[in-house]
């Protein structure tokens, strides 16, 4: 093990202020469902604050004090009690439907989504596969069967759910582990060519999925049912012009956008902050997700380098669809904004990611 360094500040510095600026725009942004729905504002910001934000900050700094080796050992662990979690969304009386989804663990006091800790855990595994893998001159089915085993698995707890932009996400950051492991042209071939035909599969066969595509392709077809969200995303955004309208003056949040606290946070933070202000929160996640591809060519062994690139995958995939999902250059996901978006389980699970990340910035080499 090398000689530990201060942990990377700029990944710090830039989650920081992600999560601030976030919970400022997401308080904003509450008002909406107040006034709106008549929501308590305590039922909104509690777990936002406390759970999200103060226990996350915890999280993280216990786990930026983990040696990330450690994880590598009960990474198989991690997995199987992540897929178990998953099963418990379908146990009546425990899991908690929504919407026709299965996604959630009723707690009492509040809910947990265990697909968000299904994401770390198959970085966990799929890292610590990948990072002992033999010799690459074994056989084809040798080389991608376990990583396909291991991602179907994945796949086929969340499309039951059904989950599809949780997927999407995980099945980004595993591709970009298994090109970064110096997989083969082939097997990486083969294995996009699988995920398509397999995403293909799925879109086609849930009405709910094609409407979403047949709405990113025609967004004026059906601009009271089906594109709704989008029209009004776009108007938000729209309406910010170049500086926005200010702080907290958002108007479609109060009676238009569907969601503003989660889905569409997005384009409340447009109409308040304008253009200025998107590039600025574009680039803080791009700071982020580079610099940490920086630190994982630098990590001291495969392993961390594979999960500082899972990591960096998961935070900015997801928050780039969400993005781009707003300004209709992506189908709908339904996917919030990582550190931004109404989650105070999301938010302690992604805070708790990055002093993974963190950890191993400790190590890196010079």
């Amino acid at each position: 093990m090398r000689k530990k360094r201060p942990f990377d500040s700029v990944v710090f510095t830039s989650v920081v202020a992600l999560v601030i600026g976030g919970f400022l725009i997401f308080m904003s942004a509450s008002l909406g469902l107040l006034v709106r729905d008549g929501a308590q504002f305590s039922d909104i910001a509690v777990s936002q604050f406390f759970l999200g934000i103060v226990g996350g900050f915890i999280a993280l700094y216990i786990t930026s004090h983990i040696p990330y080796r450690l994880w590598r050992h009960y990474a198989l662990y991690l997995f199987i009690a992540a897929v178990l979690l998953m099963l418990l969304v379908f146990v009546p009386g425990v899991g908690l439907e929504l919407n026709g989804a299965h996604r959630w663990i009723d707690l009492g006091v509040t809910t947990f989504q265990p697909a968000e800790f299904l994401k770390i855990a198959y970085v966990f595994y799929l890292g610590a596969w990948l990072s002992q893998r033999k010799s690459k001159k074994t056989r084809f089915l040798a080389r991608v069967a376990p990583f396909s085993l291991i991602t179907a698995i994945t796949a086929a707890l969340l499309l039951v759910q059904p989950d599809t932009g949780t997927f999407l996400v995980i099945a980004a950051a595993g591709g970009a582990m298994y090109f970064a492991s110096g997989s083969k042209w082939k097997d990486i071939g083969v294995i996009a060519l699988v995920g398509v035909i397999t995403l293909s599969g799925v879109v086609f066969s849930r009405d709910y999925a094609l409407d979403r595509l047949k709405t990113f392709i025609n967004p004026g077809a059906d601009p009271l049912g089906s594109s709704y969200q989008i029209r009004q995303s776009l108007i938000a955004v729209g309406s910010g012009k170049v500086i926005g309208r200010g702080f907290g003056q958002s108007v479609q949040k109060f009676n238009y956008l569907p969601e503003p606290t989660s889905d569409s946070v997005f384009a409340v933070f447009a109409e308040e902050f304008g253009f200025v202000g998107s590039v600025l929160l574009v680039f803080g996640f791009m700071l982020f997700g580079l610099r940490s591809l920086w630190l994982a060519a630098r990590a001291p062994d495969m392993y961390g380098g594979l999960v500082t690139v899972g990591i960096a995958i998961l935070v900015t995939a997801q928050s780039f669809l969400n993005i781009a999902s707003m300004l209709a250059v992506f189908p709908l996901t339904g996917l919030p904004l990582i550190f931004i978006s109404h989650g105070g389980s999301a938010l302690f699970m992604s805070l708790a990611s990055v002093g993974v990340l963190l950890n191993i910035s400790r190590f890196k080499r010079a």
